[in-house]
């Protein structure tokens, strides 16, 4: 038995994997956000090991002899957020989060600082990313910054509070614009353009290797056995990467979560820094990713039911679905930037718009435009994706809470022109991946462990109304371009 911990933005979601592939059973703890001032995000770590402890007592009131048969946990969550702590390892302030954007000046300076930074790191320094919150901790919060002894990211924190250990893993690692992504490893020269060394960094292994061991007052407290292993784990899209199958070169996925994600796996590390596309490295040895991300999917979803008064996403999406294709050209558009943007913009002032109302337009025009705008920005992701010639796309899945609406996933299939794959479980791919992670890290092979789940669907891209989609897909282009300088 496997226990899969995946520490989201939202949510903490535990799931329990038997070693037949069954999902034994899943809990989860919700979690919230603050905003304290334009751009920030920020949460409390104490707040993820409330989450922690909820799902945990959840799965021993439910699920107790499973827990106990617990031979290994492995670990996902939320990428690139700053967790700090001192050198008695007490947190000094909130994580600064994935989606803040408050550091845009200091990715300025980083950049003009290591003229080499998308050559060593595969990607450009974002506000996203932890190594420019640490550069904006350290000019504006400097107090704070010279008390610094150790830098986590947020599912490493965890990982510190299972076992007392500060450990990462390469995927993950790859977020924070410190790691050597090609050559798996910290890099001095990164580390010292933000006032900080090795000493301030986590030791490093490999996605499924064993990472530390659990706490044994821990195991006695929630009912697990002695000697539970804690696998190295991955960053949430290299997770659900494993949790689907989708290891192989030319393998990816779409994933409709709070953010959007277009992910490949691939067989070497293939930076394209130029438009805003990350090179990560992936959660299996010699295996990296390319990856596109915009900071609002079905978050800018979920803003439009509460704006435009809808019962609920589901609501939106079947008020969405009923404007014909032949309406659909006389829908405004609506950029999704809500949070700033980052593929293939790199722009956090971006703003979001809806553009072109009139007093023909409804709620289900303007549901149809959010729903059509994130899939717009998900296909300008895609189409930065840049594979050699001996590497072809093989296979795309869909993914995430999104992924539940077919009609949405056919929306997407037929702007990017590509087949879709619905999975069983797709849903669980974070925490799922990471329980998968933990079996390997107690021996097991990735290809018993790393199978593809069953095909619930397959979304064929259809060409009727293909101009359209084209001819939307342009004025969508367009008017961002228009708008660019409006936004800083």
């Amino acid at each position: 038995m496997y226990l899969g911990l995946d520490l989201g933005t939202s949510e903490l979601k535990a799931l329990l994997l038997a070693d037949d592939h069954r999902i034994v059973g899943v809990a989860r703890a919700p979690l919230t956000v603050d905003r304290p001032h334009p751009l920030w995000s920020e949460q409390a770590p104490a707040q993820w090991w409330q989450a922690l402890e909820a799902v945990v007592a959840e799965l021993r009131t439910t699920h107790a002899k499973a827990l106990v048969q617990v031979r290994a946990i492995g670990l996902s969550g939320q990428m690139h957020g700053a967790t700090l702590l001192d050198a008695e390892g007490d947190v000094l302030r909130p994580a600064i989060l994935w989606n803040d954007g408050r550091s845009g000046a200091q990715c300025e300076a980083l950049t003009r600082a290591v003229p080499r930074l998308g050559e060593i790191a595969g990607n450009l320094a974002m506000p996203g990313f932890t190594a420019p919150k640490l550069l904006w901790v350290r000019e504006h919060e400097p107090e704070v910054f010279v008390r610094v002894a150790r830098v986590l990211l947020p599912k490493d924190w965890l990982r510190f509070m299972l076992s007392g250990e500060a450990v990462s893993e390469m995927s993950d690692a790859a977020g924070t614009l410190w790691l050597d992504v090609g050559a798996r490893d910290w890099s001095d020269e990164l580390l010292a353009a933000t006032g900080l060394t090795r000493d301030h960094m986590p030791r490093l292994v490999e996605s499924s290797e064993v990472s530390t061991l659990l706490k044994p007052e821990l195991a006695a407290r929630w009912g697990l056995r002695d000697g539970v292993k804690i696998a190295g784990g991955a960053g949430d899209n290299a997770a659900s990467a494993v949790g689907m199958g989708l290891v192989d070169p030319g393998q990816g996925f779409v994933s409709l979560g709070t953010s959007g994600v277009v992910f490949v796996s691939t067989d070497r590390f293939l930076p394209n820094p130029a438009q805003a596309m990350h090179a990560f490295c992936h959660a299996l040895p010699r295996r990296w990713h390319q990856m596109s991300v915009m900071l609002s999917a079905a978050s800018a979803v979920s803003w439009a039911v509460k704006t435009f008064k809808f019962a609920d996403e589901a609501a939106l999406l079947e008020a969405a679905a009923s404007v014909a294709l032949a309406d659909r050209a006389r829908c405004p558009l609506f950029l999704p930037y809500l949070s700033g943007e980052r593929s293939p913009h790199n722009n956090p002032n971006a703003q979001g718009v809806l553009f072109g109302l009139t007093h023909a337009h409804g709620p289900a025009e303007i549901a149809y435009a959010v729903v059509e705008g994130v899939s717009l920005g998900l296909r300008d992701g895609f189409d930065t994706l840049r594979l050699p010639a001996d590497m072809p796309l093989r296979e795309v899945a869909l993914v995430g809470g999104g992924a539940r609406s077919v009609w949405w996933g056919q929306l997407l299939a037929d702007i990017f022109q590509v087949e879709l794959t619905l999975y069983a479980g797709s849903e669980t791919g974070g925490a799922l991946g990471a329980a998968r992670l933990a079996w390997l890290a107690d021996g097991g092979a990735v290809a018993e462990v790393c199978t593809l789940p069953p095909v619930k669907q397959t979304l064929k891209p259809s060409s009727e109304g293909a101009d359209g989609h084209r001819t939307r897909h342009a004025r969508f282009q367009v008017l961002y371009m228009a708008l660019r300088d409006q936004f800083r």
